[in-house]
């Protein structure tokens, strides 16, 4: 049977860099108090030019070039974001027409930090139908602009980049091998992002004091370590696979915490958790394409190793994917 696999990875960070000593200039914190909570210690910021379909553009043009595909080769383009450029077009759209991959077909998913998960998934599904298409799956952001700056609890987490995939179908064994999804829209109001202000006044909300990002940052990592402990035992039942066979588990970048917690509830030696949110932050749908092509380029993905990738995010959503590379 023909598996979905990724042949090729790529990634983009935007220009524009933040340290924690900036944040101190605009919000009463310090570089100890949000590296010690957090372990972020930069964070990339989008400048002119930089708006999230760009960003996911270059990241898919890397993981073309590492492919040796054009994008006329494509036949499908999810975009999983939170932070389009415009609610229409999808950025799936203007990132098909930055290609000129016109022979795709695009879309976005929002499934807002769990969104690339989400898109692999339905990139397989595509690939189990027909293992002959090229499907491109980017997690893209700049929560910079959906970031209240003047809210420590939120503004030192958050960060802005891109990264890309291309998958195809196998038949070798490698690919994804099983994935297990969930969702919970009774706790969105723990983490949400409200959108533009209805211009219908039947329809406008009172409470709406504005389009950026709200958490309730313990009741999140309360449910986020549960969440992803639960998904990782279900899709490694799925996939017939012990932890210990898991050579590296690439999980969406939030907060160390969450990270140590995960690693103790799973009993994963902490080694084999990849971890770059100290330079990127949470950003979001990104952070797992991210973590992956840096992986990959760093030559931490041996063929036929078994990789574990699991994600938490609002709505809630979370899931949890085995690959075989």
């Amino acid at each position: 049977m023909s598996r979905a696999k990724i042949c090729g990875t790529g990634s983009c960070l935007p220009a524009g860099r933040v340290t924690n000593q900036d944040l101190t200039k605009w919000v009463d914190t310090s570089d100890e108090w949000i590296t010690t909570r957090t372990g972020i210690k930069t964070r990339h910021v989008a400048v002119k030019g930089e708006e999230t379909s760009r960003l996911a553009a270059d990241a898919a043009r890397q993981a073309l070039k590492m492919t040796g595909m054009q994008a006329e080769d494509l036949n499908i383009i999810i975009v999983a974001t939170i932070t389009p450029d415009m609610t229409m077009p999808s950025c799936a759209c203007l990132v098909q027409q930055e290609l000129g991959a016109l022979n795709a077909f695009a879309f976005d998913v929002n499934a807002a930090c769990s969104g690339f998960v989400y898109g692999l998934d339905v990139a397989e599904k595509y690939i189990n139908s027909n293992p002959c298409l090229n499907i491109l799956v980017i997690g893209a952001e700049t929560l910079s602009g959906r970031t209240n700056w003047k809210d420590r609890n939120t503004c030192v987490l958050f960060g802005d980049g891109a990264g890309a995939c291309i998958l195809t179908g196998e038949e070798s064994g490698r690919g994804i091998v099983a994935s297990k999804l969930y969702s919970d829209g009774r706790l969105f109001n723990l983490l949400k992002m409200a959108g533009a202000p209805s211009m219908n006044a039947e329809l406008a909300r009172d409470d709406h004091d504005g389009s950026y990002i709200k958490m309730a940052g313990r009741d999140v990592f309360k449910y986020a370590v549960r969440c992803m402990e639960k998904a990782v035992a279900a899709v490694l039942t799925n996939a017939a696979v012990d932890i210990e066979e898991i050579k590296l588990l690439i999980p969406h970048q939030a907060n160390i915490r969450i990270l140590k917690s995960l690693a103790d509830h799973l009993g994963i030696d902490y080694e084999k958790i990849y971890i770059n949110l100290q330079k990127y932050g949470n950003t979001s749908a990104a952070s797992i394409p991210i973590a992956l092509d840096e992986a990959n380029r760093e030559g931490r993905l041996v063929k036929n190793d078994l990789l574990l990738l699991c994600c938490f995010g609002g709505g809630f959503t979370w899931g949890a994917m085995v690959l075989r590379w």
